[in-house]
């Protein structure tokens, strides 16, 4: 048998110029494509396949898309030839990494200033998940955020939403405004006759805390939808 370490697809016998990690350093980060990051992570490929070119084939199954990418359970990840269970965790954490780096970078925004700065902040917390989840945003007189908290978790079709537990949170962090948002699995925009109640209902019940409610915003893995750009408030 051909000894492991004479194994041409692994990326120490490749030319320099072709090693991500020493174009990484010669280059920058910015010069790597997505293949040659993740080729970086995994470090190999298999007897038969390069490193670059099994990332390009674990890509090219999620539409060369990174959000696409980090929707990948291990499981799928370990069908293809050349990632076992270890190179499998290396991209799920590195892909959630990335999605963590991206909610952080959205919250230092703090002052929401439009919808689309709520759907930048929302997206990458709600935005891929495959189920509900409703969140409130409480904000001061300057509409900077106090607080963002998930008020409910639910199924693909769902969630319930205490209106009382959420005016109690309001009062008790002192926000003098709130913006309600969950998100859509299914992808569409639409708001849903329960989803226009439900705003009617809190707008109400807040109106009577001198509590306004800013906006309802629906955020898919895409777009989002807006009650009040859309008049709906």
């Amino acid at each position: 048998m051909e000894n492991k370490k004479n194994n041409p697809f692994t990326i120490k016998n490749w030319s320099v110029d072709d090693r991500p990690r020493e174009k990484l350093l010669q280059k920058g980060k910015a010069a790597l494509s997505d293949a040659e990051l993740i080729a970086i992570l995994i470090g190999s490929g298999s007897r038969n396949e390069s490193a670059v070119s099994l990332s390009q084939r674990i890509l090219a199954s999620a539409e060369n898309n990174l959000n696409s990418l980090g929707k990948l359970t291990i499981k799928q990840l370990i069908e293809f030839k050349g990632i076992g269970e270890a190179k499998a965790i290396t991209i799920a954490a590195a892909m959630e990494l990335s999605r963590r780096h991206r909610a952080t970078e959205a919250l230092q925004m703090r002052k929401i200033t439009s919808s689309a700065s709520v759907f930048e902040l929302m997206q990458p917390i709600i935005g891929e998940l495959p189920h509900e989840e409703f969140w409130i945003l409480y904000l001061n007189n300057s509409n900077k955020i106090i607080q963002k908290a998930q008020l409910s978790k639910g199924g693909i079709t769902g969630t319930v939403v205490d209106v009382r537990l959420v005016l109690k949170n309001a009062l008790s962090v002192g926000a003098t405004a709130i913006i309600l948002t969950h998100n859509h699995p299914s992808g569409t925009i639409k708001a849903s006759e329960a989803d226009k109640i439900l705003t009617q209902k809190l707008k109400i019940g807040a109106a009577s805390l001198d509590i306004k409610v800013l906006d309802h915003i629906i955020v898919t893995e895409k777009s989002y939808f807006s009650f009040a750009d859309d008049g709906l408030l």
